[in-house]
């Protein structure tokens, strides 16, 4: 009965943390497949209108009322314009999407990804999308590290949901993007350099988690594990990556998309 108690009310505290949506690439269920078709073309217009060919998108893995204050979306991925080949072998353009997931099976393992616009939208349970528009040198910078050996080695397997973007020991989809976003702004590829960059000028959101649910995060979830987390929860998000990013002149605009609306 104990047991069952602590469940519950670490359940109560994790759901209104960014651990309770999934980051692992399966579809949400929250758009119908024509739906999210028509909202991935939706958002690749709206990049191609500002002729961007780099941007970081993101989405909420659940109900935007079921997110803490201050959260506003649960995975962040590149979109990338490019050529991209067609079913009958030939070449068209229009943007791909590189994604970190956490495994199904394994969700303390992560792995990197190249799926389509198609596939982010379905992973949504929310309407609301956010973007940040890197400035066109930072585009050409982040299109440079993903095409280079660096984009695979910024990669660690090792997956939290809650990992601390000034630490390396473990990763998931939003840290990820923000060392992309780090190793092309300095140009750097040493991963613990770029910590310790980011250590310095990134300021992180805080999650607040009582001793309680730190004590029991990881039994309860595969996806969690504090060990990199000291003190304060430390997590980077949509709004922490995109004010570095606008304070270090990174991003030309930062834009949020209601879905929902008509375009």
């Amino acid at each position: 009965m104990l047991r069952f108690i602590a469940c519950l009310c670490l359940a109560c505290g994790l759901a209104a943390t960014p651990a309770g949506a999934r980051s692992d690439g399966r579809p949400a269920d929250h758009f119908t497949l024509s739906e999210a078709a028509g909202i991935s073309k939706q958002i690749e217009r709206e990049l191609a209108s500002r002729g961007v060919y780099a941007a970081l998108v993101f989405r909420a893995g659940q109900p935007r009322g079921d997110l803490p204050d201050g959260l506003r979306y649960t995975h962040g991925a590149f979109w990338v314009y490019g050529p991209v080949e067609t079913i009958g072998g030939g070449t068209t353009y229009g943007y791909a999407v590189y994604s970190l997931y956490h495994g199904v099976v394994d969700e303390a393992r992560s792995y990197l990804a190249q799926d389509w616009p198609l596939d982010f939208v379905r992973g949504a349970a929310s309407d609301e999308v956010g973007i940040i528009i890197p400035t066109p040198q930072m585009q050409v910078r982040i299109l440079d590290v993903i095409a280079s050996d660096t984009y695979e080695a910024l990669h660690q397997p090792a997956y939290s949901a809650l990992s601390n973007p000034g630490d390396p020991r473990f990763q998931n989809a939003e840290e990820f993007l923000l060392d992309v976003v780090a190793s092309a702004a300095w140009l750097r590829t040493d991963r613990a350099q770029i910590k310790s960059n980011l250590r310095a000028y990134f300021a992180p959101a805080i999650v607040e988690m009582n001793w309680f649910e730190r004590l029991m995060a990881d039994w309860f979830d595969p996806r969690i594990d504090l060990d990199d987390q000291p003190g304060p929860v430390r997590i980077a998000t949509f709004s922490t990556i995109a004010d570095f990013m606008l304070a270090f002149d990174l991003a030309s605009d930062v834009v949020e998309i209601d879905t929902a609306s008509p375009d």
